[in-house]
């Protein structure tokens, strides 16, 4: 159980700070992600949006009072990835990552289970 709770918490970390970084650069380099987003044909105004929406998600994954907001962050950080995965992708980026991230997502998750039910 001891592993386990360690590979639980240093996903967990690994992934908040993925998603608090990303959001970070939505704040602080909101044209610059913008830009991105036009690349690829994305509506910019969800840039800010989804920015508190990673910071809302980091809050309910650490903290996991509510199951129900605890699995929609889960759905909506592993929709996040997914799609930045193939956005970065088309646009000829390294994914490596994005792909690291959606294994601290997986790993987090799932002994997220086992660790703190």
């Amino acid at each position: 159980m001891k592993l386990q709770k360690t590979i639980y918490w240093i996903a967990t970390v690994l992934l908040c700070g993925v998603m608090l970084y990303s959001a970070s650069m939505y704040f602080t380099k909101t044209e610059m992600v913008k830009g991105f987003y036009e690349r690829l044909g994305y509506p910019t105004y969800l840039v800010i949006p989804l920015a508190v929406a990673k910071v809302l998600g980091v809050i309910m994954v650490l903290w996991r009072k509510s199951k129900w907001l605890t699995e929609w962050a889960y759905a909506g950080f592993f929709f996040d990835l997914v799609l930045a995965f193939f956005a970065h992708y088309v646009l000829g980026d390294d994914v490596t990552f994005t792909l690291a991230a959606v294994v601290f997502l997986l790993l987090s998750y799932f002994f997220g289970k086992e660790v703190r039910h």
